[in-house]
């Protein structure tokens, strides 16, 4: 079992910048992918962005160009460094790691004020 802790979302002015962390533990040995979904009030649950043991990135096609994905020197670590931030960027994000099933953190709000 994989546990996820997300930390870094709060408040901040449209065009301003966040930076998301999330930590796992358990059975890490086992996780390939790790990265970060997001659910808006009323809308379904989207990829943001993910990344491989190989350090090979996929984006979606909302955050590309503006949000960057990496993972810590431990493998165990991912972070979504987010910049330009948009008011549709409101939503929870999620931690999510494939060992290989999927595993999700609880959420951190992000909230970007226009």
């Amino acid at each position: 079992q994989v546990l996820l802790a997300e930390s870094g979302g709060g408040l901040v002015q449209a065009g301003g910048s966040l930076r998301l962390s999330c930590v796992a533990s358990g059975s890490i040995s086992s996780i390939n992918i790790m990265g970060w979904y997001r659910q808006a009030p009323g809308k379904q649950r989207e990829l943001v962005a993910v990344i491989s043991g190989s350090d090979t990135s996929t984006y979606g096609g909302a955050v590309k160009g503006r949000f960057i994905v990496s993972r810590g020197a431990g493998k165990n670590t991912v972070y979504l460094q987010m910049n330009s931030l948009k008011p549709e960027d409101t939503a929870v994000y999620y931690c999510t790691a494939f060992a290989p099933a999927p595993s999700w953190g609880q959420g951190t709000q992000v909230t970007v004020s226009s």
